[in-house]
């Protein structure tokens, strides 16, 4: 499984989670084609999100502007947190593809609109963490 399908594996979990509070596992084996094997890759994304969600979450809102999060729509929530645990956590992981992949991401599952807005959070986002990068 390469890392674009298992980033998309990922926010149909999320999103399965985020929804009816589904246990992640179980999302994900509902998530997960026939014939696919999940990767390290994608154990590692979901549990460090779902781990980190009440920190992503707060600068997820730190960055959109007369937004909170019950206001975002479920797909660009689970987009949002899992580009954003891969800035904040995975330093393996380019600040650049974290953002590219999100918005990809996004105009997959909505199109042009929903990928603007998160294109326009996460760059919020990645100034933040730029900034921070600076400071240290």
């Amino acid at each position: 499984m390469n890392r674009r399908l298992a980033r998309l594996r990922a926010i149909q979990t999320l999103y399965q989670v985020d929804l009816i509070g589904a246990n992640w596992e179980e999302a994900l084996r509902h998530t997960v084609e026939p014939g696919e094997v999940a990767s390290e890759f994608l154990f590692e994304i979901i549990e460090g999100t779902l781990k980190h969600q009440e920190e992503i979450d707060e600068c997820i809102e730190r960055n959109v502007t007369n937004w909170k999060m019950e206001r975002i729509g479920n797909v660009d929530r689970a987009v949002l947190r899992l580009a954003t645990y891969e800035m904040l956590f995975a330093e393996d992981i380019p600040l650049h593809v974290s953002v590219n992949e999100a918005v990809e991401l996004a105009k997959a599952f909505g199109g042009e609109e929903p990928s603007k807005f998160v294109n326009g959070v996460l760059s919020k986002i990645l100034d933040e963490v730029k900034q921070k990068e600076r400071e240290q």
